[in-house]
């Protein structure tokens, strides 16, 4: 920090601050659909990141046609609904033809869902090309506005901060506030009793998998507007996805949130005074002695026994 006025600094702050506002939505949206799987259902699913490349790429293609015919203004909230369903679709099928056979083999999941994602990168690669592209963003997404001078706030970000705000609140009425969402709880909880009580926890299985790849997809859609998709663009924040769970609890919708904020707030702050691989380093080496004190997450969910 040393070379900043006070006033430079609290200006980077302020930037560097709503720059990591906007990774925080990205990763959130990610987390949340991870927690549903990881988190309710104990499933380790390394490919997840590769749903987030579906909405991606599904933005991209989308876009491309929108440029061809002439409406770039208006495909962007289509696509994001496209994105959330072909991702949920193909969630849906990776669950009732290999996910569905691996419960309680954690290994086993991790290994299938790893190679799973070296597949759908390599299909990634064949069907659009090793290099990155980019979507065309509409013109309401474009520019910045300015609450002062020395401080510029993209528009983009503002969206994906809204979107991440509306799919999270989603997920709450979805899991705590609906019949589905308590099927599911009871299924997490006792699988044999939910099944008991006439819960048909196949379908629960198959159905709260694929909502966490269709969130994903999201996630992709709302990537887009910050950087270009490649490949392998969703192995970059697999990690960084299962910290966020891990360290918020996993089990934890609002621990979800407040893990999310923290991470990218700190990897964005320390990242301009450090460089990028050392305030992630900082950031990890953090985390890991917080998760050494309390191992089950900063806020794990109460159950009884």
């Amino acid at each position: 920090m040393f070379g900043y006025s006070m006033a430079e600094i609290g200006n980077i702050m302020v930037m560097q601050g709503f720059a990591g506002l906007s990774m925080f939505s990205v990763l959130l949206l990610m987390a949340l659909g991870l927690a549903i799987i990881f988190g309710q259902m104990g499933v380790i699913n390394m490919a997840h990141g590769e749903f987030m490349t579906i909405g991606a790429y599904t933005t991209v293609m989308l876009s491309k046609l929108a440029v061809a015919y002439g409406f770039v203004n208006y495909y962007f909230i289509f696509a994001i609904i496209v994105a959330f369903v072909l991702a949920f679709a193909i969630g849906y099928l990776v669950e009732f033809t290999l996910i569905r056979h691996l419960y309680k083999r954690p290994l086993d999941t991790l290994l299938a869902t790893w190679g799973l994602s070296l597949v759908m990168q390599q299909i990634f690669r064949s069907s659009f090309g090793a290099k990155e592209v980019s979507a065309e963003l509409p013109e309401w997404l474009l520019g910045s506005f300015q609450p002062t001078p020395d401080i510029d706030i993209p528009i983009n970000g503002v969206f994906v901060m809204g979107l991440a705000a509306v799919v999270t609140f989603g997920v709450f009425l979805f899991m705590f506030r609906s019949q589905w969402g308590l099927r599911v709880r009871a299924t997490v909880q006792n699988r044999v009793m939910a099944g008991a009580v006439g819960i048909n926890t196949k379908k629960v299985d198959r159905v709260t998998f694929a909502l966490g790849c269709g969130i994903a997809g999201v996630a992709g859609a709302a990537f887009t507007t910050i950087a270009s998709t490649g490949p392998t663009t969703g192995t970059l924040y697999i990690v960084d996805s299962f910290m966020v769970v891990v360290f918020g609890g996993a089990a934890s919708l609002f621990g979800t949130i407040a893990s999310a904020f923290g991470i990218a707030q700190a990897q964005s702050i320390l990242q301009f005074f450090m460089t990028s691989s050392m305030g992630k380093v900082a950031t990890l080496l953090t985390i890991v002695g917080i998760l050494m004190m309390r191992p089950e997450g900063l806020f794990a969910s109460k159950v009884r026994k």
